[in-house]
């Protein structure tokens, strides 16, 4: 069973999943990103992983959605293995898909892949639930829902 696979079978057992097609986003290595090593420090993947998933919903939709109907996303559960270190002057590919779990809560899944990379050298699941300002969970607006449905090849129903 691959990592993927194992990932997807700790949250939805009993529906099939539908995945949304695959973005892409190019992260620079800077030594301030690693240790003394020269290797990326692991609490910095979870920045990257968030980057991404704004990158994907977009700075602007985010804004939007806690000015105009006090909503945000929150991270409620983040499962993350590290296969092989990343170093100081890569330039890594973030790849990021997700699936709506429910109109609460969406389910990211991202890897980072080296330059030349054979296999993603850091793997991630990470679920997010929509709250409002009052950390309520809340089901996200159908504005949003019909946007990140675009990056699906059907129509997403709950």
């Amino acid at each position: 069973m691959s990592q993927t696979q194992s990932l997807q079978s700790n949250t939805s057992e009993s529906k099939p999943v539908q995945y949304s097609k695959t973005y892409h986003f190019p992260v620079q290595i800077y030594y301030e990103d690693t240790d003394f090593s020269g290797v990326v420090y692991h609490p910095n993947f979870l920045k990257y992983f968030e980057r991404a998933r704004e990158h994907v919903i977009g700075a602007n939709e985010l804004a939007k959605l806690w000015d105009e109907h006090d909503l945000g996303f929150a991270v409620y559960r983040s499962d993350m293995l590290c296969h092989d270190g990343v170093e100081f002057a890569d330039i890594i590919d973030i790849r990021t898909k997700f699936y709506f779990e429910s109109k609460y809560r969406t389910v990211w899944l991202q890897e980072i892949w080296r330059p030349n990379g054979k296999k993603p050298a850091v793997t991630a699941q990470i679920e997010m639930i929509c709250m409002n300002k009052k950390r309520q969970l809340s089901p996200m607006p159908a504005q949003l829902i019909d946007r990140l449905g675009e990056a699906f090849s059907e129509a997403v129903i709950f």
